[in-house]
């Protein structure tokens, strides 16, 4: 049964790296969605750009709204993972999920040239999320007390990360957490 998803997100991209690459990179989405070209995969809304390479900032925007089917998940996993050592650094992608029974789900998925830089960049969104969370009803100095322990744990989970030999563009930790959201 068809879902509706959207796929918004901005990957900084190594210089130099080509639309080929890219398109490469993103050959597991390309094949689920039956299309050849990244310039093919439209979006169900028309003004939304899709999936476009940007070669003079060399990046990947993507703001794609699809119906997709249940394998549309693994293969956008696989395409982020690809495209992972072709980044710059790790940033997050959010797909939203439109179920039929009018949930909706957010999931992000980080891509990024190694998991180092991948659990950097979900350190600094935890750290703005918790932040905000916390201004609602606590002071600076309250909210800085709790950053600093997210900050900590995020740490030593960096710690453990280099002491073990994890696969680029996979999160550390449980095996739960070894995948991209």
């Amino acid at each position: 049964m068809p879902t509706e998803v959207h796929v918004h997100g901005y990957l900084e991209l190594v210089e130099g790296v080509s639309a080929r690459q890219v398109e490469d990179a993103c050959r597991p989405l390309l094949q689920e969605m039956e299309v050849a070209h990244l310039s093919e995969l439209k979006s169900m809304e028309p003004e939304q750009p899709g999936f476009f390479y940007n070669a003079g900032n060399w990046a990947l925007e993507m703001c794609c709204t699809l119906e997709v089917e249940e394998t549309f998940f693994k293969a956008l996993e696989a395409a982020m993972v690809a495209l992972g050592p072709l980044c710059d650094k790790a940033s997050p992608v959010e797909v939203s999920t439109y179920h039929e029974d009018g949930r909706d789900e957010l999931q992000l998925i980080f891509v990024g040239p190694t998991a180092a830089a991948i659990l950097d960049a979900q350190r600094r969104e935890m750290l703005a999320d918790v932040g905000g969370l916390l201004a609602r009803h606590f002071g600076q100095g309250e909210i800085d007390e709790v950053l600093g322990l997210v900050d900590q744990l995020f740490r030593r989970q960096g710690h453990a990360l280099q002491a073990n030999d994890f696969s680029v563009g996979l999160t550390p930790g449980g095996s739960d957490r070894r995948r991209l959201h």
